[in-house]
């Protein structure tokens, strides 16, 4: 496996030394290239091939939040960390960048600590990152002058189970690494006449969840909150997993309420998708909906089963669409998908569904 390539983009030339440092000597990176503004990067991205674009967020003239989606377009496939003093643990700016497309953040600190801690991190994330890269990126041809084209790799085929008609009585969404970006064009794509309650898993820690739930309210325009034990499913309404506990539904009287589970989940995630999807299986059985968006490892594989046996229908994001196609690829190649779309075809199935006889007036 080739070296990860990484593009330094930061208007410190401190910071971008002192990164670029960190990676001397070691053979899984090579520094591409460093630039001081969005807009450099953005023109050596069009004559280059990245794997990594470390980018910070606070820069003159065009900020790295708002350069984003423009870095992601240029790069055709490169994943984005951003590095930066804005990155803090629930920071609305951490939740802005992710729902963009970065693929992860990291709180820069401050002159004179880059080393230790922060450099394991770093490190850490790279190679994650970048070694997600090797395998989903999707191929073309390599725009560095003396490097070969890469080989063209075809879509994974996977054997898809029919697809569902009939109203929809519950919603469930799981994701993970990417997933805010998914998320976002899946909710932008579903109409205001779907009114069947939402649930969302989403791997984020706790202290993510409210700046997250308030994402996704402006995103979507609907009612969102981070789920809490008792609360009731409510027609239009969004409730996300906390990061400290999984969604689990149980009926009380005439009302379905949420369940909030500490317990460890097979995935060892927290929150988990499996419980989230065994409850709709439970309680909604073929009236239910899971969808499996962009992240890694298998989370939602042993659930999607659960609903699937059910008789309730399973969504999974495509390869060519996920930041990593960990687990929609994996419930898709298990068999127990109906469909393999990008985010907004899937929304676009859904609507269609619900305009069959929604279960929620």
């Amino acid at each position: 496996m080739r070296p990860i390539r990484v593009l330094l983009v930061d208007d410190s030339l401190v910071a971008r030394t002192v990164l670029a440092r960190l990676l001397d000597g070691r053979p899984e990176f090579e520094i591409a290239g460093a630039a001081p503004t969005a807009d450099q990067a953005i023109l050596f991205l069009s004559t280059h091939d990245i794997d990594i674009v470390v980018l910070d967020v606070e820069m003159p003239g065009k900020d790295g939040l708002t350069a984003l989606p423009e870095i992601l377009e240029a790069s055709h496939g490169a994943r984005v960390l951003i590095v930066s003093s804005a990155a803090e643990a629930g920071a609305s700016a951490t939740v802005r960048a992710l729902t963009l497309g970065a693929a992860d953040t990291l709180l820069k600190p401050t002159a004179g600590n880059f080393a230790g801690e922060f450099a394991h991190k770093f490190i850490d994330a790279l190679l994650r990152i970048g070694h997600a890269n090797h395998d989903q990126k999707r191929a073309f041809p390599s725009k560095t002058p003396d490097a070969a084209p890469r080989p063209v790799t075809p879509a994974p085929i996977v054997a898809l189970r029919a697809a569902r008609s009939g109203k929809i009585s519950c919603l469930a969404i799981g994701a993970s690494t990417g997933g805010l970006h998914a998320l976002s064009a899946f909710l932008r794509r579903l109409t205001p006449e779907f009114r069947a309650p939402i649930l969302i898993t989403q791997h984020l820690p706790p202290p993510f969840m409210p700046y997250f739930a308030a994402q996704l309210r402006d995103i979507a325009g609907r009612p969102t909150s981070v789920a809490t034990d008792g609360a009731p499913l409510v027609p239009g309404q969004m409730l996300v997993a906390p990061g400290e506990g999984h969604i689990r539904l149980a009926r009380s009287g005439s009302r379905i309420v949420v369940r909030i589970d500490p317990a460890p989940a097979p995935s060892r995630c927290m929150p988990s998708v499996d419980p989230m999807f065994e409850a709709v299986a439970e309680i909604f059985g073929g009236e239910g909906v899971g969808v499996v968006l962009t992240g890694m490892g298998r989370d939602g594989t042993i659930g999607a089963e659960a609903m699937v046996k059910a008789g309730a229908e399973i969504l999974a994001q495509d390869s060519a669409t996920s930041v990593v196609w960990g687990m929609p690829g994996s419930v898709a190649q298990a068999g127990l998908a109906s469909l393999v779309m990008p985010p907004e075809e899937l929304a676009r199935h859904v609507c269609n569904r619900n305009m069959a006889g929604a279960a929620w007036k």
